[in-house]
């Protein structure tokens, strides 16, 4: 029988760009078989080397997640649509779709000044929100992990709405390429930290409002330490190891995690609160692979998406603190920009989640880069490596005659963008398929956008037993920087 597919626009590469396709199945397992089949580079990023569906990736007949129904074996009945959630970074049960009631609080709430009574009067005029509902967000202490494409615009809708203490946690500073999308930055910005500049911002949209800045890396040393004292934690964070730690240290810390994640023109948002509901790790047991799934910087991000999912963010914490409306609790929204489209799945708690069930064997934090597989790579890319070649060294060469096999592997849409000279394309996902264009006897140099993906090909490439490898050091970036101005930088 005729099922449709729908498939994200993470993995619609691997589908000739895709994101409906019709197979006819009477399983879910027959209908991934038959798209793996019509599609073939599909199937590494659904199917472990095992051919069991990977922990990463979630399967929905409808609004349901096959988990709770028959797995690979529900049965499929014609018109239905099935729905492949990666992770990228439908109703729920009735308990899970009360209204969150705030426990009372001993502590007596704040009294508005005169000046905020008018400030927050089309508030207050509201019955759901009234005086009493906006001296709760006046008392509220609200955490945000990150002031880039999500953390932007939650942050300044909390402070419009009076959110008393905002903090944020951000150690990076602007550049010219977030300006497309983190609009609580300017170009007078560029340059300056961005704890500072999002400070900044605030205070001028709310002086009512205390903004609490930590100019720091969230940790497994210090995560405990600094989300203790907030009431709720936004995940606005870009990256799997910061993601899987701040749901575990809301879990263990019995904080609710407004999560959202962002990918070109796809967004996803929950509400995960292991005391009402499922947790992160319930929807993604384990993290992709490292270099699987490209981040914002390498596969890009429509600027106003972010925007959209901030806000819903945003609306969720406002929510939460008012203790109205039906909380993304146990619910995991998809907003598709291109078909301008809002979808529901269901989500429940898993009864093996190793930090939420019943049984956690997760009771600390733990290192969460190990985690995730990516233990090294910082430290694997440092300016004394042996395995570094400089853009000035490659110039050089270039310069004597040499002609060095230099491997771009980039995606092709950045190759268009800016290219070095005497460089082949291998994108990063299609090296291993590729590396009969790769002689072993050879010195073959490797490069990107910045130096990351390629270290993680060369890495790949040692494990081959490849022995003549160089990561090209700062990528085409550098080669922008410090060879020729004239390749545009992006």
């Amino acid at each position: 029988m005729a099922v449709k597919l729908l498939v994200p626009t993470a993995l619609q590469r691997y589908t000739a760009n895709q994101d409906e396709i019709e197979v006819s199945a009477g399983t879910v397992d027959d209908a991934l078989a038959e798209l793996s089949s019509k599609h073939p580079d599909i199937r590494r990023h659904l199917f472990n080397e095992q051919g069991q569906l990977r922990q990463f990736v979630n399967v929905y007949v409808g609004s349901d997640d096959m988990r709770q129904l028959q797995g690979g074996a529900t049965p499929l009945k014609e018109g239905d649509e099935v729905t492949i959630v990666p992770s990228i970074a439908g109703g729920t049960d009735v308990a899970e779709r009360e209204m969150v009631k705030e426990k009372p609080s001993e502590t007596p709430l704040p009294e508005l000044t005169k000046d905020e009574m008018l400030r927050y009067s089309r508030h207050i005029i509201m019955p759901e929100v009234g005086v009493e509902g906006q001296r709760k967000l006046k008392a509220a202490k609200v955490l945000c992990i990150g002031a880039g494409g999500l953390g932007a615009p939650l942050a300044m809708y909390l402070a419009a709405a009076g959110v008393g203490t905002i903090g944020i946690v951000d150690f990076d500073v602007v550049d010219v390429t977030n300006l497309q999308r983190q609009i609580i930055h300017g170009t007078s910005d560029i340059g300056r930290p961005k704890m500072e500049s999002a400070k900044e911002t605030l205070n001028n949209i709310n002086p009512f409002c205390n903004v609490i800045g930590f100019e720091e890396a969230l940790t497994s040393e210090n995560a405990l330490d600094i989300i203790k004292d907030f009431d709720i934690v936004i995940d606005g964070t870009d990256n799997f190891p910061t993601r899987y730690l701040v749901n575990d240290a809301c879990v263990l810390l019995g904080k609710p995690n407004v999560y959202g994640s962002i990918f070109r023109f796809e967004g996803q948002a929950s509400v995960f609160w292991a005391e009402k509901g499922p947790c992160y790790r319930c929807l993604y047991p384990e993290p992709p692979p490292p270099g699987l799934v490209p981040s914002c910087a390498e596969g890009g991000v429509l600027g106003i998406l972010p925007g959209n999912i901030g806000v819903i963010q945003a609306t969720e914490a406002v929510k939460l603190i008012l203790g109205i409306g039906e909380p993304l609790i146990g619910r995991l929204m998809l907003y598709n920009a291109l078909r301008m489209q809002y979808r529901e799945l269901k989500l429940r708690k898993d009864p093996t989640c190793p930090i939420c069930g019943p049984n956690p064997t997760i009771t600390e934090l733990i290192d969460y880069q190990e985690f995730c597989g990516m233990p090294n790579v910082e430290s694997s890319v440092q300016p004394d490596s042996d395995l570094d070649i400089t853009v000035t060294e490659l110039k050089r060469r270039f310069d004597r005659g040499e002609r060095p096999l230099v491997i771009d592997v980039r995606e092709p849409y950045e190759y268009e963008i800016a290219q070095i000279p005497n460089t082949k394309l291998i994108p990063m996902d299609d090296v291993a398929s590729r590396l009969g264009e790769l002689p072993r006897d050879q010195e073959i140099i490797l490069h990107c956008r910045s130096g990351k993906r390629s270290m993680t090909v060369l890495e790949y490439l040692q494990s081959q037993g490849y022995t003549k490898l160089k990561n090209l050091k700062g990528g085409i970036l550098a080669w922008s920087e410090e060879v020729d101005p004239s390749v545009p930088q992006y």
